[in-house]
């Protein structure tokens, strides 16, 4: 048994370098990559994700894990964590060919450019031979699962384990019936002014740095740069590269873009460092991830107590300019039917959601081809948002997931809204100073709750369990709409 643990730590070591490889490598190539570099890189990721399958999926990995699985009444905690999460790994893994993982890895690379290219021209025809091409490898791999309720399910297992369309469609369909009457009732009254500021970017990029470093960020662990798209990569908990977009016509637009990935890294930042060669020293999921970009960005960070205290910090950056924390927080939290997912309010945010994943189900059930996308996309847009895209960089082009293959990965979004207002419920109760601590720019006691009962817990459990050990048994979909009604008085 000893030999067998010893023999997996090594090999999740290799696994996990490799992982931090590929993520140095996109990182690269969405931050400081010349565009003429797209083909190598592809091969480069291609090579790696090659590698990492190889590693995975060799028979040794199953016969260490069959061993440990025979012994698992003398294993530790984190061992029985780590051989549970390894094995399902290995499974999926050894489903799938090298040659398609190797395939995929490619059409990620040359679609993330052209996704790019497309996006800057709003013109779908550039982007959509690169898709057909991913959205036919993503079935194939689903294929190589074998049978399920619904193809779906298969991609749903690689980002939120144990989700299923069966349980996600209900929820979805009653956070939908019960936003669109709530979203109608706060856009029939009259809209909070927008800023309608024109502010230098530079001086943007200098409150968000400022921002992060008050909420926990490490500087000396992690950067913050620019990129098309805003995203996270999580080396280790001692390199975490968070990028933005900064607007020089929306501050708070750049702002709560800026703390979304700060929550993101945060928790990477957080990931317990006593567990290496483990596999456990990961999240346990992107629900549970996104539950804490959208915890910091909504809950924190269009609170009132919030723009209290940020609002001295923009008059220093900007000395004179006609702003205080009434009409900042009005604005934060301006109910508006829009175009893009990234700028979406909270009200509206879900319905966002459920937008791409109907899409992504046509999609993988072959209801509906890629050709089909900006006609299937405008109109659900119009049924669910109430707004058709002027172009396709507001419409199907705005979100970078699908060029990279990440389909199944949009329904995160929605359950980390929802696991972010049962957490938010759970600290206010655990926490009774916790919004006078947030005005006085204290946010040690919020970022120290998510730490014990979230970020050092690891992939120790999946998600589901960790949420239900820090909050107890709530009703996530009422708690979320409770803070929404709240929020909007």
């Amino acid at each position: 048994m000893q030999e067998s643990w010893a023999s997996l730590q090594e090999r999740i070591g290799e696994l996990e370098s490799l992982q931090e490889i590929s993520g140095v490598l996109s990182w690269d190539q969405q931050t400081m990559m010349p565009a003429g570099g797209a083909a190598a890189r592809g091969r480069h990721l291609a090579l790696v994700g090659a590698m990492s399958h190889d590693k995975l999926v060799d028979a040794a990995v199953g016969d260490w894990l069959s061993d440990l699985e025979a012994h698992r009444k003398q294993l530790s905690p984190v061992q029985v964590a780590s051989v549970r999460k390894i094995r399902r790994m290995h499974e999926r893994a050894r489903r799938v060919p090298t040659s398609l993982v190797r395939e995929m890895a490619e059409a990620g690379s040359t679609g993330f450019a052209a996704w790019h290219e497309a996006k800057k021209t709003a013109n779908f025809a550039l982007f959509q031979p690169s898709l057909t091409r991913i959205v036919d490898l993503v079935r194939q791999t689903a294929a190589c699962h074998g049978p399920a309720a619904h193809p779906y399910d298969h991609l749903l297992e690689e980002y939120d384990p144990g989700s299923t369309v069966a349980e996600l469609q209900p929820m979805f369909d009653r956070l939908g019936a019960e936003l669109t009457p709530f979203v109608q009732a706060v856009t029939a009254a009259p809209a909070a002014p927008r800023l309608g500021l024109d502010l230098d970017v530079a001086g943007i990029q200098a409150l968000g740095k400022r921002v992060i470093a008050a909420l926990g960020f490490r500087s000396e662990d992690g950067r913050l740069d620019e990129s098309e798209h805003p995203f996270t990569v999580g080396i280790c908990a001692h390199d975490v590269r968070l990028t933005t977009h900064s607007y020089a016509d929306d501050l708070l637009g750049s702002l709560t873009g800026t703390i979304h990935e700060c929550g993101h890294g945060l928790y990477e930042q957080g990931l317990p460092d006593d567990m290496p060669r483990t596999g456990v020293a990961t999240a346990a999921g992107m629900g549970l991830h996104e539950s804490q970009s959208r915890f910091w960005e909504n809950v924190i960070g269009r609170s009132r107590p919030f723009f209290t205290w940020l609002t001295p910090l923009v008059q220093a950056q900007w000395p004179g300019l006609d702003v205080d924390a009434e009409r900042l927080f009005r604005a934060a939290n301006r109910v508006e039917r829009s175009f893009v997912r990234i700028k979406a309010d909270e009200a509206t945010y879900n319905l966002h959601i459920i937008l791409r994943f109907k899409l992504e189900l046509a999609l993988m059930s072959g209801d509906l081809e890629v050709a089909e996308l900006p006609q299937a996309w405008d109109a659900l847009s119009e049924e669910l948002l109430g707004v058709r895209p002027p172009d396709a960089t507001q419409g199907l082009l705005q979100d970078v997931h699908w060029s990279g293959g990440y389909f199944g990965y949009f329904p995160s979004y929605t359950i980390g809204n929802l696991y972010a207002a049962g957490f938010a419920r759970a600290m206010e109760d655990d926490l009774p100073q916790m919004w006078q601590q947030v005005e006085e720019g204290n946010f040690a006691p919020v970022l120290g709750w998510l730490r014990d009962k979230v970020h050092s817990r690891g992939h120790l459990a999946d998600a589901p369990t960790i949420f239900r050990q820090a909050v107890g048994d709530r009703d996530p979909v009422a708690d979320l709409m409770a803070h929404l009604r709240e929020r909007q008085g």
